[in-house]
């Protein structure tokens, strides 16, 4: 089949191209129709019990983590001048498209007790910018004397006071969204010129954060992705047109991923951003053993036009099956049950096969219409380090191999003792660099509020109407003097701090009145009360329609899963000892529970799918040389590298998280290539030296050694390039992935043969050489009297 694949190519050139311009031209339409996730989540399935759980919050009251919280901390802020212009801030914010509501000392409300109406009414405490010092010192009053923003608004102790913008939900999570936060920073940085530093946080702030720098860094990424490649290709092969080829290539396969993207309404994610560099460190090495082996055939007969039928059918189906391995590797990501992985797997398996597919018409078809490769195009194959290098390798498998084993037994043992010390470990803007502006902001929020990252609660009483009722919102009052012990969270707000509110409010703002209503007082508050969840009442916010179930909020500090998992399990031991879980059903939810859940429920499914991948990938290979022992030899020189990889992680602390187990994944689908490559050219060499296997070995390493040591180079200066991102999961990919294929290129082409020559008989077996299926043609050529290029006479040919 591939021989006859390899004349239709050249034959059929000019309508492939048309084909391909088409289809090409198709996708880059539809990438214009990807849009970008300005939400946070997709890790978990939507029958997780923490998902369903978050869902019903969303259900009975309303999203959390809606909100962008600015900080300021000076006593300043109560100066006159200072005061109206942070009073004024607010109030052009509210008027800014998308934000809802306004809240901080400048712009707060107070219950007004209206006997007529037997209800109480929101009113502003500052209606009007105030005019005098006097009056901000009289608001300044005003405000603490009600218990009901403290710790909400202000902190006393340290001179801090935020300002909370409610932004809406649906527009914020939208392509709607527009610009929104960019003016809300411009604004805030009017107002801070001059006077003093203002913080920004909230999930919305983070979240645009991310998504912008996922944006930003994806042009910038693919843009250093192809300088790189650029130059290496040059430097390798010493040729514009190899270059500008290869480069042909992974552009268009660029625009493939980005327009299968479009195509099927995913949308670009941190993790989906990965794909276009993906598509070119892997197009690339494809380019490379087709135009290495161009180079080699044509220097051996000197006729372009074999070399590249020879290029197509001998190497084509070799290419074919390592492509097949690393979309494997990819493709484990489906079957979990994480939308941000199935996306992810799919796109990345695809695409992998169809950049496998546009190398190989494009290479040989651009080059047919090219002359013949001149004298310094096919230097690289005589160049002098090349030939020092593979006589190295050649000498170390011949005469040192038990010193190979010695340093690898050496190696493998220090690395399991680094990968003990692996610590499973999320947190929520981990991706950012400690010295961060957004990092240093949260901190501050951290040590003045104890976080913003939303903590919910959900009372359900089980029978309508209780919410309200003396012994539960004695209960609520429990759990939040519990929950005040902790110091990683903020000061919780419920129902019962509405109640106590109000009760103040009826005794005409009285602070020592700030408390749960007692009996004897119900029959001429509770009137008032019943008003109290209307649409725009204190505590409709804090309750259902049935009064049936009640929330409590409160902000967490970004502590990290390890920690979180911990505080979750006290949490729980709490709620449970106040409230009977046979007559109450209470859930803790909210973004950093969905979260924590989303961390670890990702981490266990791509450990499953690495299990999965070398399952499958040893599958593979044993339909490739079927062989169960060669099997078991090509994956231990591939193991290796990840159990140095997981030792490295262990010793430099870093975590394994989504972003750095994904590490094993992707470096063990593309480092098998090294080994298919090798023990296909190795099986040919053994037809072609009549099963000597040590020449066979040898002949196999100083061929296939060089363009395995081309494209590692390439695959590892390309993945190195992540370690200039702003994400620290980005940076640990870049330097975990390159330094495990940096290893695996060594472990492929040292322990890979040297274990072929110290097991020799036992390794090679008949059936190694008469394999399932064949991934060489080398028995077999194209009759070149039978060729003709479209629009070319082969008989001129030299």
């Amino acid at each position: 089949m591939w021989a006859w694949l390899s004349s239709r190519i050249l034959r059929n050139r000019t309508g492939i191209l048309v084909v391909l311009g088409i289809i090409t031209a198709f996708f880059a339409y539809e990438a214009k129709n990807v849009k970008v996730s300005y939400k946070f989540g997709g890790l978990l399935p939507k029958t997780d019990s923490a998902y369903v759980q978050y869902e019903r919050l969303l259900e009975k009251f309303s999203e959390d983590g809606n909100v962008i919280v600015l900080g300021v901390q000076d006593k300043a802020l109560y100066e006159l001048d200072n005061f109206q212009a942070w009073w004024q801030l607010g109030y052009d914010l509210k008027a800014q498209p998308g934000v809802d509501s306004v809240f901080s000392e400048a712009h707060l409300f107070e219950l007004v007790r209206n006997d007529s109406l037997k209800r109480f009414q929101l009113s502003n405490v500052i209606p009007t910018k105030p005019t005098t010092q006097a009056e901000v010192d009289s608001l300044h009053a005003k405000v603490r004397s009600l218990p009901f923003y403290r710790g909400l608004l202000y902190n006393d102790s340290t001179s801090a006071s935020l300002m909370m913008v409610f932004v809406n939900a649906e527009r914020f999570n939208s392509e709607q969204r527009g610009d929104m936060v960019d003016l809300i920073a411009a604004r805030v940085d009017e107002f801070a010129k001059g006077r003093f530093k203002v913080y920004h946080s909230g999930l919305p702030f983070i979240r645009t954060v991310v998504t912008e720098r996922t944006k930003s860094e994806l042009r910038m990424f693919v843009g250093l992705m192809v300088l790189v490649v650029a130059v290496l290709l040059l430097l390798f092969f010493k040729s514009w047109r190899a270059m500008l080829v290869s480069l042909t290539v992974v552009a268009v396969g660029v625009i493939w991923a980005m327009g299968s993207i479009g195509l099927l309404g995913y949308k670009l994610t941190s993790v989906m951003a990965i794909i276009p560099p993906l598509i070119i460190v892997i197009g690339v090495p494809n380019c490379i053993f087709l135009i290495n082996k161009f180079h080699y055939e044509f220097a051996t007969h000197g006729n372009r036009v074999k070399a590249l039928t020879r290029v197509v059918y001998r190497v084509g189906r070799a290419s074919f099956m390592t492509n097949a391995t690393t979309a494997v590797g990819f493709a484990t990501f489906v079957v979990t049950y994480s939308d941000v992985l199935k996306q992810f797997g799919l796109i990345a398996s695809i695409n992998i096969m169809a950049v496998f597919a546009l190398s190989l018409l494009l290479v040989p078809i651009l080059f047919s219409f090219q002359g013949d490769p001149k004298a310094r195009h096919l230097a690289h194959l005589d160049r002098k380090w090349v030939d020092r290098s593979t006589e190295g390798l050649v000498n170390i498998v011949q005469n040192n191999r038990p010193m190979v084993y010695a340093v690898s037994g050496l190696l493998i043992a220090v690395s399991l003792v680094g990968a003990s010390r692996l610590k499973n470990e999320s947190h929520v803007v981990d991706d950012l660099p400690t010295n961060d502006p957004v990092m240093q902001d949260l901190r501050f929020f951290e040590e003045n509020f104890h976080g913003v990252l939303p903590l919910e609660v959900m009372v359900d009483t089980r029978k309508k109407g209780q919410a309200l009722k003396d012994v539960n919102l004695k209960r609520i009052a429990q759990l939040q003097d519990s929950l005040a012990l902790h110091p990683e969270l903020s000061r919780s707000l419920s129902i019962a701090d509405a109640v106590k509110f109000t009760k103040q409010s009826f005794y005409g703002g009285d602070p020592e009145r700030y408390e749960l209503i007692r009996g004897n007082e119900k029959t001429f508050i509770l009137p008032y009360l019943e008003t109290a969840d209307n649409k725009g009442g204190l505590a409709r916010g804090f309750l259902d329609e049935d009064r049936q179930s009640t929330r409590l909020t409160v902000q967490v500090a970004d502590v990290g899963t390890a920690r979180m998992d911990v505080l979750m399990g006290r949490l729980r031991a709490q709620v449970d000892s106040i409230f009977d879980p046979a007559k109450y059903h209470v859930v803790l939810t909210g973004t950093s529970v969905v979260f924590l859940e989303g961390s670890k429920y990702m981490v266990k499914n791509l450990v499953i799918s690495l299990i999965m991948a070398v399952f499958l990938i040893s599958g593979l290979m044993a339909l490739l040389f079927n062989s169960f022992r060669m099997v078991l030899i090509s994956l231990i020189p591939n193991l290796v590298p990840l159990i140095t990889t997981a030792g490295m992680m262990g010793y430099l602390g870093i975590a394994i998280k989504p972003s750095t187990i994904l590490v094993f994944s992707i470096a063990f689908g593309i480092a098998v290539d090294d080994a298919i490559h090798y023990l296909s050219k190795y099986r040919q060499e053994l037809k072609l030296t009549n099963h000597n296997i040590r020449r066979s070995v040898l002949a196999a390493l100083r061929e296939a050694g060089v363009s395995m040591m081309y494209t590692s180079i390439v695959l590892f200066c390309g993945f190195s390039l992540f370690v200039f991102s702003d994400f620290g999961g980005t940076q640990a990919l870049g330097l975990l992935v390159s330094f495990t294929l940096l290893v695996a290129m060594f472990t492929n082409l040292i322990i890979l043969p040297s274990l072929l020559l110290s097991f020799e008989r036992s390794i090679t077996t008949k059936a190694f050489e008469e394999p399932l299926l064949d991934i060489l043609d080398e028995e077999q050529d194209i009759d070149l009297d039978e060729l003709k290029i479209e629009g070319r006479d082969t008989s001129k040919e030299p």
